[in-house]
């Protein structure tokens, strides 16, 4: 990765700040043990097979590479104000990693306690990681994901400038508050989806949202599925909705088009919301 680097081989560093400000090196089947920020203000530094024990691990630092390693959940708040880092086939167990954190590549990496991970983070890059946790990528922005597997709730609150492909989010009120956010070839599955977002697409999904879609401006549908979803757009601004099937219930949307195989139960309460500033289209036919 880098020229004229330094070699740590089969090494074991224990006490606070045992390789700080460390620059140029490679570390190749290391343990960090035992004390608090072991690479603090690092720079170009190569990381393979090595396990991080303890917290703080790798804060303030700059060009970094991390291959077939572990954080372990004691070496948690792992990369704090670092720009510019990749993580490659590794596990990271600890949460609250990646804080204010820029320039970010994680290629096949294992998140067990992802909880609070990715907070006001930007440029991110996330291929096949799979994660666990609630709280995930708050007020963050510039994100490319494709193929996350996300289990925890509240996910995307605040986050903006987000594409996310061929993946699955278990998270009742994901994408809250969040803004310019496309979504394609997804599953979504949790309640009170993506309430106060602004220009936000899903194409080609899957939602499953009990009073999901709810006070949104500019929301796009392109043939999705809302399936199991009850009471939704409600309040919501400048809809185009395209939906291929039979939804169980749609209330109160404020304007634009809603198209839809079939409604279980639509909700027009006319002393709430303008009738006329919506159409609504069903099975081809409006109503």
């Amino acid at each position: 990765m880098f020229v004229s680097m330094k070699l740590f081989e089969n090494r074991t560093f224990i006490g606070e700040r045992a390789q700080f400000m460390s620059s140029d090196k490679q570390y190749f089947n290391c343990v960090f043990k035992d004390g608090e920020s072991p690479l603090k203000e690092s720079k170009n530094i190569d990381i393979r097979m090595c396990e991080f024990q303890w917290k703080y691990p790798i804060w303030y630092s700059h060009n970094v590479k991390v291959i077939n390693s572990k954080f372990l959940e004691t070496a948690r708040s792992g990369v704090w104000y670092t720009d510019h880092i990749e993580i490659i086939d590794s596990c990271i167990d600890a949460p609250k990693t990646f804080r204010r954190s820029s320039n970010i590549k994680l290629v096949n990496v294992d998140m067990l306690n992802a909880k609070e991970t990715f907070w006001n983070c930007q440029n991110v890059e996330l291929r096949n990681v799979k994660a666990r946790g609630d709280y995930f990528c708050f007020n963050s922005e510039h994100f490319e994901i494709s193929e996350l597997y996300l289990d925890g709730n509240y996910c995307f609150d605040g986050a903006k400038n987000i594409t996310i492909r061929n993946s699955t989010l278990n998270s009742k009120d994901s994408f809250w508050n969040s803004e310019n956010i496309t979504v394609i070839d997804c599953i979504i599955n949790g309640e009170y989806l993506a309430w106060n977002a602004k220009n936000i697409t899903f194409i080609n999904c899957k939602i499953i949202s009990h009073q999901g879609l709810c006070y949104m401006e500019n929301v796009r549908l392109i043939n999705c599925e809302l399936i199991d979803t009850d009471l939704c757009f409600e309040f919501c601004k400048d809809i185009d909705a395209d939906i291929i099937n039979v939804v169980d219930s749609i209330k109160n949307p404020s304007s634009g088009i809603i198209r839809v195989k079939g409604v279980k139960e639509l909700i027009l309460e006319e002393e709430v919301v303008n009738r006329n500033m919506t159409t609504i289209v069903i099975d081809g036919k409006q109503i």
